[in-house]
């Protein structure tokens, strides 16, 4: 029987996210906008609800997501609703970008100017911990020890949340600055290096 799947996973792995961003996304940043970018789910291993979706799922839907998202209807709710549909009153962001690396499943989410994206925006720059969480439908079985999602999985949408089961994962700011003090300690060790080398 089809059931509501919830998954959390904190955004940008490891507390360090590459520069995801093209020149235009990087234009909207700096002119005020914020993307956040990592980890969106994950297939092929059990997640912290023990369930796994299987490789050839997860591609699936991706790739159904991805038509979703290029027609600009990929909105994400602040907090996980107990609901299958979209509520508009509480968008709070849109995926602009998905894609597969490996089993991981990347993506962008532009934070929209509404009451919901202004409370992510506040709770970003005041350096909560945020993750992303996906909605889905579908029914799971019970093999060889394992919670499997099954064949009949509808991935509905990505919703901003504050309870992500990976840990030691931080959400970095747009403009590239990262909530994460061992990438404070990096720069500072990358400018030392770069003071010393200047001195010879």
């Amino acid at each position: 029987m089809a059931q509501l799947l919830r998954e959390f996973y904190e955004l940008c792995e490891g507390g360090v996210c590459q520069d995801l961003l093209t020149e235009a996304e990087k234009r909207f940043v700096k002119e005020g906008g914020m993307i956040l970018t990592g980890k969106l789910q994950e297939a092929d291993r059990p997640n912290g609800n023990k369930r796994k979706y299987p490789m050839g799922v997860m591609e699936r839907e991706v790739g159904k997501y991805k038509q979703i998202v290029d027609d600009n209807r990929a909105l994400g709710e602040l907090d996980h609703p107990d609901s299958s549909i979209v509520n508009l009153a509480n968008v709070s962001h849109m995926v602009v970008d998905i894609w597969m690396e490996g089993p991981k499943v990347m993506g962008k989410c532009k934070v929209l100017d509404t009451p919901a994206g202004q409370i992510l925006r506040s709770l970003v720059d005041a350096g909560v911990k945020i993750g992303i969480s996906s909605r889905g439908m579908g029914s799971v079985s019970e093999r060889m020890g394992e919670t499997i999602v099954e064949d009949d999985f509808q991935l509905i949408c990505f919703d901003i949340v504050s309870e992500p089961s990976t840990p030691n994962a931080f959400i970095a700011l747009s403009e590239g600055k990262l909530v994460n003090e061992q990438v404070e300690k990096n720069n500072k060790i990358i400018t030392l290096m770069n003071e010393i080398v200047g001195e010879k």
